[in-house]
């Protein structure tokens, strides 16, 4: 079974909650958030705090991480079962821009609907709309 951690980046620009989506430069050429695979001997938080660095840029300064809620997804890859464990996290300056590895392609920054419509895979949309209630629920930021 393979496992991977990452987190559900977004920041609040212009009134506007926005996702992190990072398009695959490899396979199906997949939108998903920031994650990877669990290394041999390293923790779920630590695999998301490491793939998160390597795919965007993004150190644990730069991040208000919502260690409380995460959410665990159990997918179908090639018929192999797969689990990725997201955890919430914000971006403290949200005009701080992702800095691409060769992983990915592209970057978009999205509204909840137009992320959900991104990703297209269920369960992450139903990951995404748990997510947004945690948010919006808050009175300040995270």
């Amino acid at each position: 079974m393979k496992k991977a951690a990452g987190f559900v980046v977004f920041r609040r620009l212009c009134g506007e909650i926005q996702y992190l989506l990072l398009k695959a430069s490899y396979g199906s050429f997949h939108w998903s958030p920031p994650k990877g695979h669990v290394d041999p001997g390293e923790d779920d938080f630590t695999t998301a705090l490491r793939e998160t660095k390597e795919e965007a840029g993004y150190d644990e300064n730069d991040l208000i991480i919502d260690k409380n809620t995460p959410i665990t997804l159990n997918y179908q890859v090639k018929k192999e079962p797969k689990i990725v464990i997201y955890w919430l996290a914000e971006l403290r300056n949200p005009n701080q821009e992702p800095i691409l590895s060769e992983e990915h392609t592209e970057l978009k920054w999205l509204g909840k609907e137009a992320a959900k419509d991104c990703a297209g895979f269920k369960d992450f949309q139903v990951m995404i709309d748990k997510f947004h209630e945690v948010i919006v629920t808050r009175e300040k930021p995270l």
